[in-house]
């Protein structure tokens, strides 16, 4: 083992004490991290490619933290003391979905943490792909807004979001314009397809950042609208001053609201997303249920 191996594996267990110390100071058994990825390893290496390159979705520098093989960032997972996370894949065209569930179902079978993810794209077949990975056990999907650039209200999708809805398994969606905005980003889309499907349980992904006002506006309209923490109120995102009409809606959403960090594909370490909860003051039985309690119940985790 070379001096910077050595080093980085001491880092890496210092970071592993200091998350187990934040869920083990609030009396959890662990915590549940609904937002991370796990897909096939040649569309990681194109993502992390993206983000090394600051391609135009991302719009600045982001040095990806976590760069281990598959095994050693299951093990660093493991480390922090998760008792359940996602595998979170997503095609950014047509043609891939089908392919990403098949992966996605596969690791879920091999990796008992995993919540078995699934994905879609507004094509044809995904009336009939998604029905079948609910029935194959599919607990979550991902839809990604900004990097497919399509618009969620697409009518190719309303079978979809109707199945999606009627079986009611959570779909996390990136549909706000951070980190840069596409033409079908922000609450209005979103708006639509849930006039649509109120009963709808989309996953407002990173808050709906930077529009997390006109999404907690939905989020009082329909009952099923829950939000990840993934990113929001980090530094790197711009902190958590917020003004105190927000304040009090975040907080009065403590049931709605759920951890998320992005593993691996942050510039930042793991423990900055739960400092980050920490700094709102909103308490310990909030962080409690934002961290496990709200996704153990939803999860039956």
């Amino acid at each position: 083992m070379t001096e910077r191996d050595l080093d980085a594996t001491v880092a890496l267990a210092a970071e592993s004490a200091d998350v187990r110390r934040f869920w083990q100071s609030l009396g959890l058994p662990g915590l549940i991290d609904v937002h991370t990825h796990f897909m096939p390893h040649r569309l990681l290496d194109r993502i992390r490619a993206y983000f090394d390159a600051a391609g135009p979705l991302i719009g600045r520098e982001w040095p990806i933290r976590y760069r281990q093989d598959e095994d050693e960032r299951l093990a660093i997972l493991r480390g922090y003391g998760l008792l359940a996370f996602t595998s979170l894949a997503y095609p950014h065209k047509p043609g891939m979905a089908e392919s990403l569930n098949a992966w996605t179902a596969d690791f879920a079978a091999r990796t008992p943490e995993c919540l078995h993810s699934a994905t879609f794209f507004p094509e044809p077949g995904a009336a009939a792909y998604v029905p079948a990975a609910i029935q194959a056990g599919a607990r979550v999907f991902k839809a990604h807004v900004q990097v497919g650039a399509y618009d969620p209200a697409d009518p190719l999708l309303d079978p979809v979001w109707g199945a999606l809805a009627e079986a009611g398994v959570p779909v996390i969606v990136h549909c706000g314009s951070g980190p840069v905005a596409t033409p079908f980003t922000g609450p209005e889309p979103m708006a639509r397809v849930l006039a649509a499907h109120p009963t709808l349980r989309p996953v407002i992904a990173h808050f709906g950042l930077p529009e997390y006002v006109g999404f907690l506006d939905l989020a009082e309209r329909y009952d099923g609208v829950l939000f990840d923490t993934t990113m929001a109120f980090t530094d790197f995102f711009g902190g958590a001053d917020l003004p105190d009409r927000e304040r009090k809606r975040i907080a009065e959403f403590e049931d709605r609201i759920l951890f998320g960090s992005d593993f691996p594909n942050i510039p930042y370490s793991y423990t900055q997303a739960l400092e980050a909860l920490s700094r709102l003051e909103f308490g310990d039985g909030w962080l409690r249920a934002v961290c496990h309690g709200n996704a153990a119940r939803i999860f039956g985790v």
